[in-house]
């Protein structure tokens, strides 16, 4: 097995689990293909690469009463962040006895000494109902810090276990974090939760929230579809979020079946070729919805320069393709009305729907497992259907992106009529 698969841990575990009759994680028979396709075998010799599946083991090496917990909130807000918050306070507390809890405000922040960053004492009793609002009590923000000074921190304040909830930014921080506690041979675990709205993390099948944001979708593309038919020639636009990968606004036209045009920022388009499908649109139904990604058609922007935790900038395409687009139609001597609809901010801030409730509870379940069990440098995913431990380098490594190659983007080329070269 590639040693890019294996997990880090803190060393011998040697306390008995306190889990009553379950069904343990057997680690050397107990693993998931990265590939689950028949041809994978023959193809890395009848060893194909596999992750540490998640889940209890009969041994930890965490004591529970003497262990100290810390979660972290990190980047942008994300239905589904109080779940996770609840789901680790609510199985550290009743499954292993942990009695020492704490949230650490505003992100990585909140791992820096200041007087403005006292913990928040985690209990069951506090966290109960948290799951019925949106956001996060731990509060959230960007950009990065020392490493050193937070690890200082976490030492100051005898943390064992330090869980960050974030994208791809937040997990290279902690790998960051956890470089410098492995340097200093500390035995402090670092777990990663993966939270993106956008699903752009790697090695993983889904991240929290974006079902409950393709489901919210819904009510902006219905309304810009009413919009669009509720004039003549209307045109309604939707900027939805996806800032390198456009997994939302496809999942979102697809549940919707009312969108004309999807742009993503997999797929460059000019607008020359936007307007000449416009065109024939408009003539043939005199209405159609456009779904952009807000990370589509940067090139045309031209917005330079990084944000506080080094992503790229953004023009707002949104208003950008409104603008042209009345111009365009203006100089054809067709009246067009366009309607705009910027959800974003909205979706972001809701509370988690059904699905990704259930689903937060089982990463945050499974990776209160992984820490117990001295494991480090890691995130918990699903993948091919099982929970599994990811190494946090994988993750990282690369965005996850739509493959327009893929019978994905096909279903929606299928579904939009839209033609499959804009550029």
């Amino acid at each position: 097995m590639s040693s890019d698969y294996s997990v880090k841990t803190l060393g011998q575990c040697r306390f008995d689990s306190p889990l009553p009759s379950i069904m343990f994680i057997r680690e050397e028979h107990e693993r998931v293909r990265v590939d689950a396709t028949v041809s994978s075998r023959s193809e890395t010799n009848g060893t194909p690469p596999s992750f540490e599946k998640a889940g209890p083991r009969k041994k930890i090496f965490f004591e529970p009463q003497n262990c100290r917990i810390g979660i972290v909130t990190c980047g942008g807000l994300c239905p589904g962040l109080n779940d996770v918050i609840r789901a680790v306070v609510m199985v550290a507390w009743y499954r292993y006895g942990v009695r020492n809890i704490s949230g650490f405000r505003y992100g990585y922040q909140g791992l820096v000494p200041s007087a403005d960053n006292q913990p928040l004492v985690l209990t069951p009793d506090l966290v109960e109902d948290i799951h019925q609002d949106g956001g996060t009590i731990l509060g959230s923000s960007r950009g990065p810090h020392d490493s050193s000074k937070m690890v200082d921190f976490l030492v100051q304040k005898e943390i064992d276990v330090l869980f960050v909830i974030g994208g791809d930014g937040t997990q290279r921080g902690a790998l960051d974090i956890a470089a410098e506690i492995e340097n200093r041979a500390l035995p402090i675990a670092i777990v990663g939760i993966p939270k993106t709205i956008d699903n752009d993390l790697s090695f993983t099948d889904r991240t929290f929230g974006f079902s409950t944001a393709v489901a919210a979708c819904q009510d902006a593309i219905t309304g810009a579809h009413m919009e669009s038919k509720g004039v003549r020639n209307g045109i309604g636009l939707v900027r939805l979020m996806g800032r390198e990968s456009g997994f939302i606004a496809v999942y979102a036209s697809l549940a919707s079946s009312d969108v004309n045009l999807v742009l993503i920022p997999e797929v460059l388009f000019s607008l020359k070729k936007v307007f000449s499908y416009l065109d024939r649109r408009i003539k043939r139904k005199a209405h159609a919805v456009i779904v952009v990604a807000e990370g589509a058609g940067q090139d045309l922007v031209g917005v330079e320069g990084t944000d506080i935790s080094g992503n790229k900038k953004l023009g707002d395409i949104g208003l950008f393709l409104k603008s042209e687009i009345t111009n365009h139609f203006r100089n054809t001597g067709i009246p067009v009305e366009v309607k705009y609809i910027n959800p974003s901010y909205i979706i972001r801030s809701l509370p988690a729907n059904a699905d990704d409730s259930v689903f937060c509870f089982q990463l945050a379940e499974n990776a209160v497992h992984a820490a117990m069990a001295g494991r480090t440098q890691l995130v918990v995913s699903i993948w091919n259907g099982h929970f599994v431990h990811v190494p946090g380098q994988l993750v990282v490594r690369e965005r996850k992106k739509v493959d327009v190659s893929s019978l994905l983007w096909q279903s929606v080329l299928d579904n939009t009529g839209q033609p499959k070269n804009l550029s």
